[in-house]
């Protein structure tokens, strides 16, 4: 069981991009005090986090994913309606839910397959003959494998069409894949088989369409996601976590997230909308997924020239290029590999589902808690475990509102985002239609989708605090810094974080194109024991509730320890007098990207003029800056300082992700404005924009390459010193 391969520790992806808890600070009141002052000077009370902690049920968490996963529910199927009057009955409760809550509708380009015409994948000899048809729906074990909701595998936007040509093997579908095979195999008009990882989904067909290839297949091998096991006798679904043979991973084959008739704009009834014909970052020619049972099936039988050892899988075959096609020997000699795609794309109304406890004393200050509603099946981990975890999270604060016992300092605001499959639509068009609000108003943004596998981490009080699963005396932060670590030049060893650099759930509109602090929390399973990238049944028809509480999390503690962990790191965002940020902390990352840089880029930035210099400066005025403030918040008295100057304390530090904003860094990127935490394709621990730059300039030897590394040098150098300067005094 999945049980024993979870470590008690949080994996880590700190994102939490301005820093690490300042601690709890005491404030002295007079007997005399007004009680405004009392309120206004109010911090954290640890009584009220104790109880928080004590109160948050597990059995509760089981009970909500029951629910949540009774029925397939892909966005705007009835399935994802019915959830959506389940968060509304919830948040609405008289008892247990929030002040408000409402629905917010936005109509949204979408794809399906046909469900009366299913999309196939066949073998076809020279005359048409069919000999051999891939599956066309995963294999039953259970009912909910054939719910009639379940939907078939595809490719979301991936295009109609009925390509058929010889197979040939093309690895993880990168680039650099398909030029290795082009040096040996003519790739025109042929399909290619990929498997996942390594690039993006829609990325494996937009590289293969300039090489003359008409289709592509991918699945998931068995080495990748099921350290080698492949029979569903004994060493799968249902004896295990690992994916059955016929399981296939369903997925959006798009590049840029949000609505893509939109970009910028929320997608409502009237909004305008761009031709569909100018939508990029799609995938140009038919796609498919298939089970591993059915690449198997194929690749054992290709032809030609063994592929490299770093392209081998776990099928008991040599995985070859293809000749392009199968072997002489092969039953499907000189036989064609067809695609028959019927993928139609649509306007549907898709809904967030809205929730809010107003703060008492900063309510225009606002701490986001957000995870995305909609699965592709049944998706019991992704993402109902992240919903039934916010679901007791607010169960437990709406009923210390309730029953006035508490009320946060800030306004929290609960978002149940929809069509997030898709390409994270529903908390995109959220963010593009209160941008302004957002942006002015918002303190942190705090994700939780897969809530048992992959977590983001921040303040050290916080780990502290919540126990590992099973455990009353080791805390998160001794088993995390215990099995996951880094050394850290202030503080020796500390937890190792991750960065948020990509979009890979709902905080990428928060960071990347708004600016706001945001984290991501999950807990995950100890990686020293297991190949796979993600949880094997992931996007398949396998992640149901029976799949969790017997592989995944039987007690659901592990829901537990995230749902303590949120609901504390909430509350200390929504009631710290000052807000928990460090700015120390981050001024330490960049230096960390500095370094890199200077090792990296000095040499062959100079021999082009270019002075690499400047962005030292800015680096150091930034530390300074930083330093300066930290001193401040350590020097104060805050039981007698003014409100407005922790209040302007507070806006520097809420801040100060805007200032790395630049809306012209990334042109053809939609949504990336965050200079620092944008993602790179150069695979290095540096400045995104620069790395890739720089990378590219080397490349192509370009002059106007290398003005454009020049560019993202001086738009990084300008940043970073606006961030100093953020930082410093008002005037």
């Amino acid at each position: 069981m999945l049980k024993k391969v979870l470590l008690g520790s949080l994996g880590a992806v700190l994102v939490l991009t301005a820093g690490i808890l300042l601690g709890h600070f005491g404030i002295q009141r007079g007997s005399t005090t007004p009680d405004w002052v009392m309120d206004v000077t109010q911090d954290v009370d640890e009584a009220l986090i104790q109880k928080f902690i004590a109160e948050v049920d597990n059995i509760a968490i089981q009970e909500n994913l029951r629910e949540l996963t009774k029925v397939p529910h892909m966005a705007t199927s009835p399935g994802d309606e019915k959830t959506v009057q389940y968060m509304l009955k919830r948040w609405q409760d008289p008892d247990t839910g929030l002040d408000q809550a409402w629905r917010e509708e936005y109509k949204v380009y979408l794809s399906f397959p046909d469900p009366n015409t299913p999309n196939k994948v066949t073998v076809v000899s020279p005359s048409d003959a069919v000999l051999y048809t891939a599956r066309e729906k995963e294999k039953a074990y259970s009912s909910d494998q054939e719910d009639p909701e379940v939907v078939q595998p595809y490719a979301a936007y991936a295009p109609a069409g009925h390509p058929k040509g010889r197979l040939v093997y093309a690895n993880q579908g990168k680039p650099s894949d398909y030029f290795l095979l082009n040096q040996t195999l003519d790739l025109t008009g042929t399909i290619a088989i990929t498997r996942y990882g390594g690039e993006g989904r829609a990325g494996k067909a937009i590289n293969a369409a300039p090489y003359g290839v008409i289709g592509v297949l991918v699945y998931t091998d068995p080495w990748d996601i099921n350290d080698g096991k492949m029979s569903d006798n004994n060493e799968t679904y249902p004896y295990s976590w690992y994916m059955p043979p016929s399981g296939v991973e369903r997925g959006s084959f798009n590049t840029h997230y949000g609505d893509m008739l939109t970009p910028y704009l929320a997608a409502k009834d009237d909004t305008y909308r761009i031709p569909e014909k100018n939508i990029t970052g799609i995938p140009p020619i038919p796609t498919q997924p298939i089970g591993f049972e059915d690449a198997y099936a194929l690749i054992c039988e290709l032809g030609g020239e063994p592929a490299p050892s770093e392209w081998q899988g776990a099928f008991n075959c040599t995985y070859n290029f293809g000749g392009p096609g199968f072997k002489p020997t092969s039953n499907f000699n000189n036989s064609d590999v067809k695609l028959d795609i019927y993928n139609r794309e649509e306007l549907k109304n898709s809904a967030n589902v809205m929730g809010v406890i107003r703060g008492s004393v900063e309510p225009d200050r606002y701490v986001i808690y957000g995870n995305h509603r909609d699965s592709w099946v049944h998706g019991a981990i992704d993402p109902s475990s992240g919903t039934s975890v916010m679901l007791e999270v607010t169960r437990v604060l709406g009923r210390m509102v309730k029953q006035g016992k508490w009320r946060p300092r800030r306004s929290i605001i609960f978002g149940s985002w929809g069509a997030e499959e898709f390409g994270l639509i529903g908390s995109t068009e959220y963010t593009e239609e209160y941008y302004s609000k957002l942006s002015e108003r918002s303190v942190a943004y705090i994700n939780v989708d897969i809530a048992v596998f992959a977590i983001t981490i921040w303040c050290l009080f916080v780990f502290l605090q919540v126990k590992t699963p099973g455990s009353d005396s080791t805390s998160v932060y001794d088993n995390w810094i215990r099995y996951f670590n880094r050394t850290s030049p202030a503080y020796g060893v500390i937890p190792n974080v991750g960065f948020l650099t990509g979009a890979g759930s709902d905080y990428a509109a928060f960071i990347h194109f708004l600016g706001i602090t945001s984290m991501d929390i999950s807990y995950t399973y100890d990686r020293t024991k297991t190949r796979a990238r993600i949880y094997p049944a992931y996007h398949t028809a396998y992640d149901t509730f029976d799949y969790a509480s017997k592989f995944i999390d039987p007690g659901f503690t592990s829901h537990q320890t995230v749902a303590r962990t949120a609901g504390n790191v909430l509350m200390r965002l929504a009631d710290s007098l000052l807000l928990p940020f460090n700015c120390s902390d981050y001024a330490e990352t960049l230096e960390g990207y500095l370094n890199k840089a200077m090792e990296l880029y000095t040499d062959g930035l100079a021999a082009h003029m270019i002075a690499i210099e400047p962005l030292q400066n800015a680096v150091r005025n930034f530390r300074s800056a930083a330093t300066r403030l930290d001193q401040l918040v350590r020097d104060s008295d805050l039981a007698n300082e003014t409100p407005l100057k922790v209040r302007r304390i507070n806006d520097q530090l809420m801040l100060l992700d805007r200032a790395f904003l630049d809306p012209g860094a990334f042109p053809d990127r939609y949504g990336f404005r965050h200079v620092i935490w944008a993602s790179s394709k150069a695979g290095q621990a540096t400045f995104p924009g620069l790395a890739d730059a720089y990378t590219r300039a080397r490349s192509t030897g370009l002059d106007s390459d290398w003005k454009e590394a020049h560019r993202q040098l001086s738009i990084l150098i300008q940043a970073i010193q606006g961030a100093a300067h953020t930082l410093g005094d008002a005037i």
